[in-house]
């Protein structure tokens, strides 16, 4: 049985130790990174202690340098789903937490869930994040099981359909793992919010969420259980920011020491304003925008293949210079209040998770990242061709995911182009993608791409390689 591995003392020794770098040496590890091979935790530390100035901007242009190497120019584009926000434990951060007593309690029936589906399919969405509160009967397994099957069900209009829903919910066995697996989902999140223990208990002073190691080991029970692609994260502001980049790191790599392959993404939220939350309306440890591009850097530099998401509490602004730094995948149009999609928001503090940064629809985003020069994506094909966990990184440590994914992510942005986009994101989507075909795609991957977007232009969907 695996058990805690998160090491206080060593964490803090590396850090400690790595104080007052050398110029040279965080300019050796800089380049380093640039192999695209990954860095080790005391190089990470390294990093995380530099605060010259100079130095931090070529972090973040080697960031950028990866991600573009890697990812490219494209985002790929979800929407959450919450569908409850009863919970049995009382996390000091989070809106939903049990002694709430002013929260609107909700828990959406399968009609209420369908409905909300809907409203997402017809504003182009094609993947979901599913995810509710930790509830022993309103939120049990089954009752998320129906959801995800009630979702993947509802079809509108153009063609509209959830293509893949990703997870996030509360530690299960490998038994309840592998049940979940069969309702097709892609990738299982689980965020252990602090890796440092005394602050983990602090902040979870009741409920099953009290379990320190049960949570983090249960990414290792989900790849057990046969979930090939799974999703880690921390929230940044309960502690130190860069004990948690440590953290995550540790996490990182003893996924890929024990199941043959890391997480195949790493969230970074910071702590936002949620209602009657006290932790989230004074964060013990407030990270700077300044230390937020770093350590979004940091970890690009870090784990090179991870997919990295950026969710819509930051703002605009933020999301937009952080971007190029390595995020790849990013929530748009986003409600944290389960009906928030189909229903009046002017009151929906009140059932929310947390305050939201980026209010912005679907296609405001999309039309603001296309004219910044980003592909959004909606592709899913890598999931449904099995190219997942192991399979993954053999084919994207090489290089050769690229040529799938910027293709794909084409022919996804060019159905929304077709069937959602308001007049002003389709001129500024197909002038992009002409831009691509003629900057990106070689001759002969050029002419297929081209057909192939004539295919769509004739009616055909969910093209992809």
């Amino acid at each position: 049985m695996i058990k805690d591995f998160i090491d206080d003392t060593r964490i803090e020794n590396i850090l400690e130790q790595a104080k007052n770098p050398a110029p040279q040496r965080v300019r050796e590890i800089i380049t380093k990174a640039l192999e695209l091979k990954g860095l080790s935790p005391e190089e990470v530390a390294v990093l995380l202690q530099t605060e010259d100035d100079e130095l931090i901007g070529m972090i973040l242009q080697t960031a950028h340098k990866i991600k573009e190497d890697i990812y490219g120019n494209r985002l790929v584009l979800f929407a959450p789903l919450y569908i409850a926000n009863l919970c049995a434990n009382n996390c000091l951060y989070c809106g939903f937490r049990r002694d709430n007593k002013e929260l609107n309690r909700v828990a959406l029936t399968m009609e209420q869930i369908a409905r909300e589906v809907q409203v997402l399919e017809r504003e182009g969405h094609k993947r979901l994040l599913m995810l509710c509160g930790e509830h022993p009967t309103r939120s049990s397994l089954e009752y998320f099981m129906e959801a995800i099957e009630t979702a993947y069900s509802v079809k509108t209009e153009k063609g509209g359909e959830i293509r893949r829903i990703n997870v996030e919910i509360a530690p299960l066995e490998v038994a309840e793992y592998k049940e979940l697996k069969k309702t097709g989902i892609g990738t299982v999140v689980l965020f252990q919010e602090t890796y440092h223990h005394e602050t983990y208990k602090t902040m979870h002073p009741s409920g099953p969420k009290k379990d320190f190691a049960n949570r983090l080991t249960a990414m290792h029970r989900a790849q057990e259980g046969g979930v090939n692609d799974v999703g880690i994260g921390a929230l940044f502001g309960l502690y130190d920011y860069k004990y948690e980049v440590m953290g995550l790191l540790l996490h990182a790599l003893q996924l890929e020491q024990d199941c043959g392959v890391g997480p195949h993404t790493i969230s970074i939220p910071r702590l936002e304003p949620a209602f009657n939350a006290p932790a989230a309306i004074t964060p013990p440890h407030p990270v700077s925008d300044h230390d937020f591009k770093k350590l979004v850097a940091i970890i690009r530099m870090a784990v090179p293949y991870t997919g990295m998401i950026l969710s819509t509490r930051e703002t605009p602004e933020m999301r937009d210079e952080v971007f190029a730094l390595g995020i790849s995948q990013i929530s748009a149009g986003s409600r944290t209040n389960p009906g928030g999609y189909q229903e009046d928001n002017s009151d929906a503090f009140r059932a929310a998770q947390f305050n939201l940064g980026d209010t912005r629809t679907l296609d405001e985003v999309i039309l603001d990242i296309t004219e910044r020069g980003h592909i959004p994506s909606f592709c899913t094909a890598c999931y449904r061709l099995g190219r997942t966990g192991k399979d993954f990184m053999d084919l994207a440590k090489p290089g050769l995911i690229q040529k799938f994914c910027q293709t794909n992510a084409v022919f996804s942005f060019k159905e929304y182009l077709l069937d959602y986009a308001s007049p002003a994101t389709r001129a500024a989507g197909d002038k992009l993608i002409r831009k691509m075909i003629d900057e990106t795609f070689k001759t002969r991957r050029k002419k297929f791409v081209m057909d192939k977007l004539r295919e769509i232009e004739d009616g055909r969907r969910d093209a992809y390689i």
